[in-house]
């Protein structure tokens, strides 16, 4: 076992497991995945540590404890199509690739989404549409999803991805307030929204997801 599965073990032992995600496909996934092949090279020794990895402009890579309770609550099966918005340079999709049928990646940063390209290709994740544009537009054109997942912290969340959730399909979204996070899982029922609360975290607010006033001219 190399020094990097190692970590990966211990990663999920000390940091998934202990969070009470116990579904095999997630634990599988996320002993599968070389997280470290997914953050810059300078971070690869912080891959496996239990906080998010940074990668600059409010982007991180979420700690493996908050995307691995996020895809407990969002419970994707293996016939789902999911959008997965900001995926930085690819570690979200190439662990939700494990869970579900095909994954659309957003990514708006052209140098990450290429790294994200190369790094998926590596890992051999081929259910992995890589979509390079904003990512408050989500990828219409894919949709509509069974699933859609925020890779960051959001105060407000576009109507235009409301939009591209199936119906009876499911939203994760960090909502942040200061610096208190909480993931809230949303189902679309009938065209609505309807809202719970899951668990605490904590994540930049993404670039295009700040609750804007309604007062602005």
């Amino acid at each position: 076992m190399t020094n990097y599965e190692m970590r990966r073990t211990m990663m999920v032992d000390t940091q998934v497991r202990p969070s009470d995600v116990t579904k095999f496909p997630i634990i599988e996934a996320m002993l599968s995945v070389a997280r470290e092949d997914f953050v810059p090279v300078a971070q690869r020794e912080a891959a496996y540590m239990g906080e998010n990895i940074d990668l600059g402009q409010e982007r991180v890579v979420l700690e493996p404890r908050t995307l691995a309770k996020m895809l407990d609550f969002l419970d994707i099966g293996n016939d789902d199509l999911v959008l997965d918005v900001g995926a930085g340079m690819g570690y979200s999709s190439a662990v939700i690739a494990h869970m579900a049928e095909a994954v659309v990646a957003v990514e708006e940063d052209e140098d990450m989404a290429r790294e994200a390209q190369e790094a998926l290709t590596v890992a051999g994740a081929d259910n992995v549409a890589l979509h390079t544009g904003p990512l408050v537009e989500g990828a219409a054109q894919h949709g509509p999803y069974d699933v859609v997942i925020i890779q960051g912290g959001v105060t407000h969340v576009p109507d235009t991805l409301i939009a591209q959730i199936k119906d009876g399909g499911r939203i994760g979204c960090l909502f942040m307030d200061g610096a208190l996070g909480e993931v809230r899982v949303g189902y679309k029922i009938d065209g609505r929204m309807s809202w719970r609360n899951a668990f605490n975290a904590g994540a930049p607010v993404l670039p295009g997801f700040e609750a804007h006033s309604k007062f602005q001219l």
